[in-house]
């Protein structure tokens, strides 16, 4: 992962309702959280939280998968990990 990479993830993370949807989202594990029932937690509405999932899949934080006519959000937990390693990976290298 390069700088920009990682300031674009962190720039969608630093709206609050994003990072609500989020935190969330990675709480529901694998198998994710359907909209209608992310927007009964959230008590977002449903336009609302349809623009801050936009943002979200546009830079590959989440992805969408229909189950017959119910739409789940899914968390990419790689690339989370990815970009907790890119925040860490230098970590403490010029403490002395």
């Amino acid at each position: 992962m390069n700088i920009d990479d990682a300031a674009n993830l962190l720039k969608e993370l630093g709206h609050p309702t994003r990072l609500r949807v989020y935190k969330q989202l990675v709480k529901s594990g694998k198998e994710g959280t359907p909209v209608g029932e992310l927007q009964e937690k959230l008590g977002v509405p449903n336009s609302t939280l349809s623009h801050h999932l936009s943002a979200l899949i546009s830079v590959g934080l989440i992805r969408q998968h229909r189950v017959s006519r119910t739409l789940y959000c899914i968390p990419e937990y790689d690339l989370l990990n990815e970009l907790m390693i890119f925040l860490t990976d230098e970590c403490c290298v010029d403490e002395k």
